[in-house]
């Protein structure tokens, strides 16, 4: 990483500000004034400014609870996007969402900028399982578990994975869904087959993780090692035959 990039997302400060503090010799590597802006660093190398040791966190990883109404996008011309409600405070990294909720859906988004564990996570060979909370328009049957459990074949012939759908606590129309894969509007479409519709979709787990329900709409947080750890242990233990 260049000299300026680490400073300026180590103190929060604009790069064009970590490049006039370089050059006026407020920083040191290993011990030594560095005045190159564009010094690249090893990871192994201590920098201070000011005589204050810096430090640079790799990743983040962020648990967000998304209201209705906000798109799951880096950006967005027309909509809120998941990570204008979190950027502000990581304003010097490039954040985006590790998988997508609908824009009327609300629950559990992932915002991080490693993409190669959004790539993990997201990938048909090691696609983690997500839970949902529904309310359908119409009563959950025995038939419809029946058909999520063997796989539903949806209008357009798609033939989707095994999925787990069991009732919610929430009356006769609320149910439980857990999918072992990502196909666009899922839930729905599966719901549709069977002539029921979607009214309400709530993300509450991802791989082995639950929403924290402390957070509340639009609120988020970042994940502890621990935290990551349970959703990354969820990829690995995914099987190739989960692919949809």
């Amino acid at each position: 990483m260049r000299l300026d990039k680490f400073v300026a997302q180590a103190t929060g400060q604009s790069r064009s500000d970590a490049r006039k503090a370089i050059q006026k010799g407020l920083c040191c590597v290993n011990g030594i004034v560095c005045r190159k802006a564009d010094a690249q660093l090893d990871e192994q190398e201590a920098v201070t400014l000011g005589g204050r040791p810096l430090s640079v966190q790799q990743y983040v990883y962020i648990m967000l609870d998304k209201p209705k109404g906000v798109v799951s996008a880096s950006s967005d011309a027309r909509d809120v996007t998941v990570v204008d409600l979190v950027g502000k405070k990581y304003p010097r990294r490039s954040l985006f969402p590790a998988g997508r909720l609908d824009k009327q859906s609300t629950g559990f988004v992932l915002v991080t900028d490693d993409g190669a564990f959004a790539h993990d996570i997201l990938s048909p060979k090691h696609h983690v399982p997500k839970s949902y909370e529904v309310l359908l328009d119409t009563p959950l049957t025995q038939t419809m578990m029946d058909a999520f459990a063997q796989g539903v074949t949806l209008a357009d012939g798609t033939k989707l994975a095994p999925a787990q759908l069991s009732p919610g606590t929430a009356g006769p129309c609320s149910a439980s869904v857990i999918l072992h894969q990502g196909v666009y509007h899922q839930i729905k479409r599966m719901f549709g087959v069977y002539g029921a519709g979607v009214n309400e979709l709530r993300r509450t787990a991802i791989g082995g993780l639950e929403l924290d329900a402390a957070l509340g709409a639009g609120g988020f947080r970042e994940l502890t090692p621990q935290e990551v750890e349970k959703i990354t242990q969820q990829s690995l233990q995914a099987q190739p035959d989960s692919r949809g």
